[in-house]
């Protein structure tokens, strides 16, 4: 059961209490609705507890949410309002005597609201007080001690370099068809079959797209083909989406394509497959009438290229080519579902001969059992059974749970096994789980801005998402995931069941213009935000761009618009000009009615996020400050043809997150942002546009509980301000780096520019000149533990080790052109897992990894090191190192000795490389010795 409304609406009215004087007008109100809502929350708690199954109760925690939602916004107003300006003595009274009577008629209608909404909530209580929820449940136990043991819950068991079973076989049948450019077959598919009998319509979780990484990755088909690209193509194909990600795998994407019409597209990455050697890989593609849609790019006849498709359709096949091979995919027999099994619900033991106790293996292959060889099904039992390990009592639970569950059916098997694991689910995170079902299908899915999108909507509690994240930080592990469309299937009929949100597109704008209650929206595709009439709207996610080309023609008075096309290469035609000032000055007008519609309708959004840009008018109106609940506000990548954007939003002083990042289309003008941020002390990630105006000088001292900080600059910020921060974690500098009034001469004596003690990631990017090293090494002697660092920015000399955190478990070097081999310094941080040196990183030809250096890195990057001619490592040195990669360092003349050495190395990639060089590595060149312990070497692009 969702709680989480209540939760949050309590938590307002705990934060409005503390000051008991600004209650006045409207305390007892308050007060009595907060005494239904901790009832109403204990309540709830103990039914879920119970495990309470009623349509009463059901229909009553969607009413409670809302009544708590609405309960929430009038005490927010209240606080905003009203509250907020009987601060400030005196001279606050003498501007607040002019707007008395406005003050009162406010404060009548929330008290008013307030009252209303208790008396719902008492009718409530009254309608549940009949049940007693004591009498409910099969148990009298208290809380699982799993809940204890959550914390050290694998997150995602089903990452496939960990727990893969029973691929090699399939790997080595499909891999040769690939590569065999005699035959006619150019479309290879992978489908699903169940026991004997294969399905025409398969099934999901049987390991398709798993299978189609491991070929994507093996090192023959990758040193095979110049290009590999992947798409997803999923159950709501778009043509659009799959052709730019293609284009973007080949590098070939660029800003003019997607203003493209998808023909277009089309036709030029028709004609690139055609000329180039190519695998692409679209993964689940449902139907023949997707393949249609997509036949254009994949048209040419005369070509190298090959394509693999995953599929649950196997009539695809025949469909796309005649002579197309098409793979069926069998489940897992019982030993190998046992396998699997035990690499995810059984933590591995250092203790020599161990062995599950008998008990427990034999309650663990009888549910296994019921997985009926779905990988999937078995992976998420597994992870269940890992949190529950070694309670055998916790396992004879589940155990019973797992038969009433699942059903004889194989294709209802996975989404049982889902639904258990959502149920296994403590109540806190169910809300958290049901929000992940408004990203698209196949969507990666950022965890920062996840993070930032739970606390803004009072989901989860700020303290516990910061733990999670700085947990991911410290072991430089998943900024971003997605969800098995299974399980994304399951999350979005729980989210329907519980009217958590509504997707909004234009199958559905008459029914969302008719319902007067939708607090989320997720838009997927292009839709006319003028049908969404709820005026309690508290969130809206576009996926979309904010108005598409392909929607231009259903805005624009088409008649000027074939007009200006045919004639715009008459410049001197004042037809022509009156044609295109007509049309701009239509889709300026339109763009703005969409704003002022959202602004002016929508006065309670608390998270307002635009994830494709896309042009969006003259500029951001000023009625964007009416949005006073904001707490996130995300316009990056939102082009605008002025570029100062409005005073009101200091207004905004609730928001915890707010990204700047618009753009000109036209031009690389810089943007104004008004002196105002100082305002929103409740500000923790701030993303300010990559290049601000001269007239831009921005005051952030006042923001103590920033964490992120994106694009400062000494140009538009003041540096004195960073040392108020002290709730930092990520700082990125773009641009100039300043300090004023530096002691040159004492460097001692200057005072520290940063004091968080959170601060674990820095990040330097300077495209105008250098920074001055005495600059730099005081910024990084204040940086005293962070774990990643970032410097992308000339600076000739590599500040020596004292200066550098000792924690740094993650280096990047860009364009540093340091005179000097960094080695020596870099060598020294014990706990350096990760290290990226690329173009013009050093410019020395000579490079040394000596004794027992780099005892714990774990992957190394050298690429664009256009002077590394030689490059030595000791006997010793790099003993963890896992993947080795080299890529543009042509003047590079061979792999050093001491590769032979690190028995650890399970990959080296070798990419744009001289044809000499790839000789030498190869089987039968001088340097094959050196490498022929690596299990996969993969070459690409050495012509």
């Amino acid at each position: 059961m969702d709680f989480s409304a209540v939760s949050s609406a309590l938590k307002t009215i705990g934060e409005l209490t503390q000051e008991v004087t600004s209650l006045w007008g409207v305390d007892e109100q308050v007060e009595g609705l907060a005494s239904e809502l901790r009832w109403m929350q204990s309540f709830l708690k103990v039914a879920d507890a119970r495990k309470v199954d009623n349509e009463l109760i059901r229909t009553s925690v969607v009413e409670i949410r809302e009544l708590a939602y609405d309960a929430e916004d009038m005490i927010e107003t209240f606080s905003l309002k009203v509250a907020s300006k009987r601060k400030g003595g005196f001279s606050n009274c003498i501007k607040r005597s002019s707007c008395f009577l406005k003050e009162g008629c406010l404060l009548h209608r929330i008290k008013s609201e307030i009252e209303k909404i208790t008396v719902k909530i008492k009718e409530l209580t009254r309608q549940l007080k009949t049940y007693d929820v004591s009498k409910f449940g099969v148990d009298g136990e208290g809380p699982s001690s799993s809940t204890e043991r959550r914390v050290s819950r694998r997150s995602y068991p089903h990452v496939m370099d960990d727990n893969i079973v029973g691929l090699g076989k399939d790997i080595k049948q499909l891999v040769p068809v690939l590569l065999d450019e005699q035959s006619e077959c150019r479309v290879v598919s992978i489908c699903g079959i169940v026991g004997t009998m294969a399905l025409s319509t398969g099934m999901g979780g049987l390991g398709k797209t798993t299978l189609a990484k491991k070929i994507y990755h093996e090192s023959q088909v990758v040193g095979h083909f110049k290009h590999l690209a992947w798409a997803n193509v999923s159950q709501n194909c778009q043509e659009r989406k799959v052709c730019e990600d293609i284009l973007s795998d080949l590098n070939i994407l660029t800003e003019a394509d997607k203003m493209m019409k998808v023909e277009k597209l089309a036709e030029k990455l028709s004609s690139f497959l055609e000329k180039n050697k190519c695998l692409v890989i679209l993964d689940d593609i449902w139907n023949p009438v997707d393949w249609d849609s997509l036949k254009p790019v994949f048209s040419a006849r005369e070509t190298k290229s090959k394509i693999l498709l995953t599929s649950r359709n196997k009539e695809i096949i025949s469909h796309a080519d005649k002579n197309g091979f098409l793979y069926q995919l069998q489940c897992l027999n019982d030993e190998q579902s046992w396998e699997l099994f035990q690499k995810i619900a059984i933590p591995p033991t250092n203790s020599p001969g161990y062995k599950i106790e008998a008990k427990m293996k034999e309650l663990g292959e009888d549910m296994v059992k019921h997985c009926a060889g779905l990988p999937l099904a078995i992976i998420i039992l597994g992870g269940i059974l890992a949190t529950k390990y070694p309670s055998l009592t916790e396992w004879l639970n589940v155990s019973v749970n797992v038969k009433s569950y699942f059903k004889n059916d194989k294709g209802q098997v996975l989404k049982d096994v889902l639904l258990l694991s959502y149920d296994d689910l403590p109540p806190y995170l169910r809300p958290c789980f049901l929000y992940l079902s408004q990203f698209p299908e196949d969507y990666e899915i950022p965890v920062d801005r996840l993070i930032q999108l739970w606390i803004a909507e009072g989901i989860l509690a700020k303290r516990c998402m910061i733990q999670v994240r700085e947990r991911y930080v410290a072991t430089l592990k998943m900024t971003s995931f997605q969800m098995h469309d299974l399980m994304r299937g399951v999350c979005l009929s729980k989210a329907k069941q519980e009217k958590f949100f509504d997707i909004a597109d234009q199958s559905n704008a008459c029914q969302l213009s008719r319902i007067g209650r939708v607090r989320r929206v997720s838009v997927h595709k292009y839709f006319w935000i003028h049908y969404i009439k709820s005026p309690r709207l508290r969130s809206l996610l576009f996926f979309d761009k904010f108005l598409p080309v392909e929607e231009e023609d259903n805005v624009l008075p088409l008649a000027m618009v074939r007009y200006f096309d045919n004639h715009k290469e008459e410049l001197f035609n004042p037809w022509v000009w009156f044609a295109a000032v007509l049309v701009c000055s239509v889709l300026v007008t339109k763009l703005r009615g969409i704003w002022k519609y959202m602004f002016n309708n929508f006065n309670f959004l608390r998270v307002l996020d635009y994830e494709r840009g896309g042009y969006a008018g003259c500029k951001l109106p000023n009625d964007i400050g009416k949005l006073i609940h904001l707490r996130f506000l995300r316009l990056r990548g939102l082009e605008f043809d002025s570029l100062k954007l409005p005073s009101s939003l200091g207004n905004l002083r609730c928001l915890q997150t707010l990204d700047l990042r618009i753009i000109n289309g036209l031009c690389s003008e810089s943007v104004h942002v008004p002196n105002l941020l100082w305002r929103m002390q409740q500000l923790r990630h701030l993303y300010l546009p990559q290049q601000c105006s001269s007239k831009t000088k921005l005051k952030l001292g006042t923001l103590k509980n920033l964490q992120t900080l994106v694009n400062f600059n000494t140009k538009n910020c003041y540096v004195k301000d960073l040392i108020n921060m002290t709730n930092l974690r990520e700082l990125e500098i773009r641009g100039s780096f300043n300090i004023e009034d530096f002691n040159t001469e004492e460097l001692d004596k200057n005072p520290p520019i940063i004091q968080s003690k959170y601060l674990h990631s820095l990040s330097i990017i300077n495209d105008e000149g250098r920074i001055d090293p005495r600059h730099l090494a005081h910024l990084l002697l204040s940086c005293e533990n962070i774990s990643k660092l970032r410097l992308d920015v000339e600076i000739r000399r590599l500040p020596e080790y004292h200066y550098l955190s000792s924690n740094l478990a993650y280096i990047k070097l860009r364009r540093c052109k340091l005179e000097e081999d960094p080695m020596p310094t870099l060598e020294k941080l014990l706990y350096l897992r990760m290290l990226e040196l690329h173009e013009e990183a050093f410019i020395v030809k000579e490079m040394f990894c000596c004794g027992q250096a780099f005892a714990k890195l774990e992957s190394l990057s050298l690429k664009g090191l256009n002077n590394l001619e030689e490059w030595k490592v000791g006997e010793e040195a790099m003993a963890s190192l896992q993947r080795l990669e080299i890529q543009k360092c042509r003047q590079l003349k061979k792999l050093p000795d001491g590769l032979r050495f690190i028995a650890t190395l399970q990959e080296l990639k070798i990419d744009s490389m001289p044809k000499t060089f790839k000789d030498k590595v190869e089987e039968g060149g001088e340097d094959f010795w050196k490498g022929r312990h690596v299990p996969s070497i993969i070459f690409h692009d050495c012509e």
